[in-house]
């Protein structure tokens, strides 16, 4: 596959998988916010929403074969990167500039999608003796 060829179905796949997860948080929001604080419905939309991304982007992106727990493993591990960063800047974005919760999160989210591109293609899926660009 060539990486305009990936870029393209990252961008498709991305776009779903953003749509899920915001989708996600919204909807717990929704459901849980008299009872539970928006960081924590972040992180149980954000398990939600990574294991369904997992397995987009493993099948549908860049269709890699091999051990999907140790792919799970270094997918995870971006995702966690990307979710600290979403606590750090989801309180911020609320508490100090003043957005609502789902405005708030809209802006972070969008930060995120180029950012996890890289990392999924040169860690999460990364084969070993393969060339990262393609």
């Amino acid at each position: 596959m060539s990486p305009s060829q990936r870029g393209l179905r990252y961008v498709l796949v991305g776009g779903w998988n953003t749509a899920f997860g915001f989708g996600m948080f919204v909807a717990l929001h929704a459901l849980l916010i008299a009872h539970v604080h928006y960081l924590a419905i972040l992180v149980l939309s954000t398990t939600i929403a990574v294991l369904n991304a997992f397995v987009c982007y493993r099948l549908l992106v860049f269709k890699v074969t091999g051990t999907p727990s140790a792919d799970l493993a270094r997918f995870s591990v971006v995702y966690l990167v990307a979710l600290a960063a979403n606590l750090a800047l989801l309180p911020l974005l609320v508490e100090v500039v003043g957005l609502t919760v789902l405005l708030a999160q809209g802006v972070v989210v969008a930060g995120t999608v180029v950012a996890s591109f890289f990392a999924h293609s040169r860690f999460s899926f990364r084969r070993v003796g393969a060339d990262p660009s393609t």
